[in-house]
């Protein structure tokens, strides 16, 4: 007996390295799971970084907004010009409609000449934005205005309804002239 007890004490404890190695494979399978969802981009610890990021991010605007004020800076920096990659995107979100259409007093109008609408809009605002500047882009310009001062602030079914061909009309002029200048939208 005196010969296992001095076993046990000569610094070997096989008990205890057993333990040691199950809960060393616990933590290690714990730390496994967490990467996993966080690499899958879901979980708790994904939730609660975001959480902490977003209040960061807030705190840390309000910071310089604060600071901003004390210094005297009256005017905000202004925002940059979307450049020609936008107008590139704004393009393409039109040209996802040119298959689109609808039936005028069907009452299926609605989202596709809502749609529409807002794409020319877009593509009007990057276009006059644009590092080339709004007379690169005249004749686009000139067709979105003409709509745009037709249509007024009514954005209802029937008005747009009303509008159909000048509104799909502007959307294929424009469509026309970009495919003509690939440099604006490739």
């Amino acid at each position: 007996m005196l010969f296992r007890n001095a076993a046990r004490t000569s610094g070997h404890h096989p008990a205890r390295t057993g333990l040691r190695a199950g809960v060393l494979a616990v933590v290690a399978a714990a730390a496994l799971v967490s990467c996993t969802q966080a690499s899958g981009g879901y979980g708790p610890d994904v939730d609660a970084a975001r959480t902490v990021d977003s209040v960061e991010n807030a705190d840390r605007a309000e910071r310089e907004a604060g600071e901003a004020a004390e210094a005297g800076e009256a005017e905000p920096a202004a925002a940059p010009s979307p450049g020609p990659a936008l107008v590139r995107d704004a393009f393409a979100t039109l040209q996802a409609t040119l298959d689109d259409t609808c039936t005028p007093g069907a009452g299926d109008c609605a989202y596709f000449l809502g749609r529409v609408t807002r794409e020319l809009t877009e593509l009007d605002e990057s276009m006059r934005a644009d590092t080339k500047g709004p007379g690169h882009f005249k004749k686009p310009l000139a067709d979105m205005k003409a709509l745009f001062t037709k249509l007024g602030d009514d954005r209802s079914e029937p008005h747009l309804e009303k509008h159909f061909s000048e509104i799909v009309g502007t959307r294929d002029s424009v469509n026309a002239w970009m495919q003509d200048h690939p440099d604006d939208y490739r």
